[in-house]
């Protein structure tokens, strides 16, 4: 798998487990949470917490690792908000101009 089609394939997972819930699926268990909504967005503001502690301790293998978990919980509210991957890619090429 080339490195620039990994977001891609990840957000095409985390569709299909939206779209076709499965029992043991972790992206199902968050948007199908009584909360709704509330629930994801509640990951990302606690992803964001330990990204921003990591970053401020200087632990590169933490932030590494608190990124990926943050760009991952991310990926799901957009999903749930209804925005597409490819939405984001173009509102970023958009600001190379």
């Amino acid at each position: 798998m080339e490195r620039s089609d990994i977001l891609l394939d990840l957000f095409e997972v985390i569709r299909d487990r939206v779209e076709n819930p499965r029992p043991n699926s972790y992206v199902a268990s968050l948007v199908g949470d009584p909360k709704g909504i509330d629930r994801v967005l509640e990951k990302v503001g606690e992803e964001t917490t330990e990204y921003i502690l990591a970053v401020k301790n200087g632990r590169k293998d933490e932030i590494t690792y608190e990124a990926a978990d943050l760009v991952f919980h991310l990926m799901v509210s957009l999903k749930s908000a209804g925005v597409e991957w490819e939405e984001i890619l173009r509102e970023l090429a958009s600001r190379r101009k």
